[in-house]
């Protein structure tokens, strides 16, 4: 009996350590019917962190329907006050520009591609917003977006 509670035990803590891999947050804004509206600002609250060091990455969630190679977004990041912090506009590409193939990682027709945020996000920080800024009024084949911060 001894044996099965120390094997239990063991698969606890290998499970509980696995899981928390290496970042701090993560969280993606889903888009309804599977595109960005321009109109849609994906917001993430950063209220509870206490730290805020590790690499920040973007996260975009996206199917080979999505018309161009590259995707612009703005990345607005405010303190609790709603005073911007920062107010970068990012280009993050999709699709390799010679070969035309999905970056990232994925299968079938949908891929995840994971970009490295250009500034870090001040102690201030508490919201942070990503905006399409590609001028079109809905974009097609964008299933999410996201906020990656690693340790």
């Amino acid at each position: 009996m001894t044996k099965w509670r120390g094997l239990i035990g063991i698969l606890f803590l290998a499970l509980s350590f696995s899981c928390s891999g290496d970042r701090v947050f993560e969280e993606f804004y889903a888009f309804d019917s599977h595109s960005w509206h321009e109109k849609d600002t994906a917001v993430f609250m950063l209220n509870e962190m206490t730290e805020k060091t590790g690499q920040k990455l973007i996260g975009i969630k996206y199917s080979e329907e999505y018309p161009f190679s590259n995707c612009y977004i703005r990345v607005i990041s405010s303190d609790t006050t709603g005073m911007v912090l920062d107010n970068v506009l990012i280009n993050v590409p999709l699709f390799n520009s010679k070969s035309g193939q999905p970056m990232g990682s994925g299968f079938g027709n949908t891929f995840t591609r994971y970009d490295t945020l250009p500034f870090e996000l001040s102690e201030q920080t508490s919201e942070v917003r990503f905006i399409q800024y590609m001028r079109q009024e809905h974009l097609p084949g964008l299933d999410a977006v996201g906020l990656k911060i690693l340790k």
